[in-house]
């Protein structure tokens, strides 16, 4: 007896749902295959593109381990960490090397450093503001030094006389004694300095003292002749600072040769002038023989 459709129909019976029609034949042979359903749980295929992006992403991440490793050997952050999500953009061409491109809809983000412990600035500070100290100290050590001791170098013959002896028409600088004036020039000599030694002469007599002896000027004079000196005690008491006989007048010459110089050159004869305030100043210096004749016997 046959069912009754709901159009009320008499009909084939009902078949199941789902049921699927038999494939079609190809020429009455093996059924062909059906083809996939398109819908919404269908996968499509990766295209190129997509495929780069992710390759250059897995770079990325592998130059981020190196780059930490080098840093202190941290390890690396889980993916998509220190990144953050970023518009996308056209991926640029890598040249040979260089460091993998940023993939692209990502950016860089940085990371905070590391404070210094409060100690150690500490410490700094302190070394810093010695330091400083230090330089402030040394720099003002050395103006004093030259300030108090001034450097002969460079200076002409009238200025060291004007230290030494240029200002004895005002000031008492110089020996009330002739021979104690010549004295005082070998005994400058031997203890090099350049100022006491000049000036005791008049300035013109400086420089011809220097050329007398095969100096360039003065100044070199005495620091040459000082190499020479072997004994600055037996030098500087070569030439008595009196003699009993008594003085010739206020201008005459007093000869090194006479008294027998001891522990380094003799340096001639020179002639003393009485000045202002009973100073003796050297005037006229001249050359002996070298070496000196054998002195006679003094008082």
């Amino acid at each position: 007896m046959a069912e009754q459709r709901d159009d009320g129909k008499p009909g084939s019976e009902i078949e199941p749902a789902g049921s699927n029609p038999p494939a079609p034949t190809a020429g009455g042979g093996s059924p062909v295959p059906a083809q996939p359903p398109s819908g919404e749980g269908a996968q499509p295929p990766m295209d190129q593109a997509q495929l780069e992006q992710f390759r250059q992403f897995q770079q990325f991440q592998d130059y981020l381990r190196f780059t930490q490793s080098q840093q202190g050997n941290q390890p690396a952050p889980p993916p998509g960490g220190g990144v953050v999500q970023a518009p996308p953009s056209q991926p640029a061409a890598r040249q040979s090397g260089e460091p993998p491109a940023i993939p692209p809809g990502y950016q860089l983000v940085p990371t905070e450093r590391r404070r210094a412990p409060k100690w150690l600035s500490w410490i700094g500070k302190k070394v810093i503001a010695w330091a400083l100290a230090i330089v402030i100290l040394g720099l003002a050590g050395t103006w004093l030094y030259n300030h108090f001791f001034p450097n002969d170098e460079g200076k002409t013959s009238a200025q060291l006389a004007q230290e030494g002896g240029g200002t004895y028409h005002t000031n008492r600088i110089l020996s009330t004694s002739p021979y104690e004036a010549v004295r005082e020039v070998y005994d400058a000599v031997a203890q090099n300095l350049v100022p006491q030694a000049c000036g005791r002469m008049d300035e013109p007599i400086q420089q011809k003292f220097a050329q007398d002896l095969g100096y360039a000027d003065c100044q070199v004079a005495v620091h040459e002749l000082n190499r020479k000196v072997t004994s600055k005690n037996d030098y500087a008491e070569s030439m008595p600072s009196y003699v009993s006989e008594p003085l010739p007048g206020d201008r005459f010459t007093i000869s090194s040769c006479r008294f027998g110089i001891k522990g380094g050159p003799a340096l001639g004869a020179f002639t003393v002038q009485k000045v202002d305030k009973s100073q003796w100043l050297i005037v006229a210096h001249t050359n002996e023989p070298t070496p000196c004749p054998v002195a006679p016997p003094t008082s």
